[in-house]
């Protein structure tokens, strides 16, 4: 996460400290949790926790694989479908909207769990998970519609997001 350390900072509003260190911080900020706490985490979905964590282990494994395949056209597309579904749609509804709400406020957790589940992310997370995205012409980047408030009313407009915005969310 170095490598974001300054979008870190800039974006989430982390201290620079915070960004060089984000794992270790997050992960001192869920162990330190109330035990009250840590079970409204577990309670706050029928999907037991161990079985979140084998659905991303198991897509920890077809990332690997993935990889392993240079130049297929194919499996590329499907790890793009498969990395926007459990980066955008999966991990936000199980994990970071519950964290947001457990974690202290102004704690590294609860600070990237709500930018995580807030605009821009949650524009293109809507837009994943309502089929509306396509990759640009060049593939340099996804094309999405959405709507820039909160209102179902509201018209959709064009983003469009590259792979730097998409490695950094």
């Amino acid at each position: 996460m170095k490598a974001f350390s300054d979008r870190l900072v800039k974006e989430v509003k982390l201290t620079d400290e915070r960004a060089q260190k984000l794992a270790t911080t997050v992960a001192a900020d869920v162990r330190f949790l109330t035990k009250q706490e840590k079970g409204e985490i577990s309670d706050a979905s029928p999907v037991p926790l161990k079985a979140r964590l084998n659905e991303l282990q198991s897509f920890q494994g077809w990332m690997e694989q993935a990889n392993a395949i240079k130049g297929n056209p194919f499996v590329s597309r499907a790890q793009v479908i498969t990395q926007n579904y459990i980066c955008f749609v999966y991990l936000p509804e199980s994990c970071f909207r519950v964290l947001a709400k457990a974690c202290p406020t102004g704690s590294a957790a609860k600070k990237c769990a709500k930018f995580l589940t807030n605009n821009p992310v949650r524009a293109f997370r809507n837009a994943v998970a309502h089929s509306n995205w396509t990759y640009r012409e060049d593939f340099a980047a996804i094309v999405y519609w959405a709507r820039k408030g909160n209102e179902a009313n509201e018209p959709l407009e064009r983003f469009e997001v590259t792979q730097d915005d998409l490695s950094f969310w």
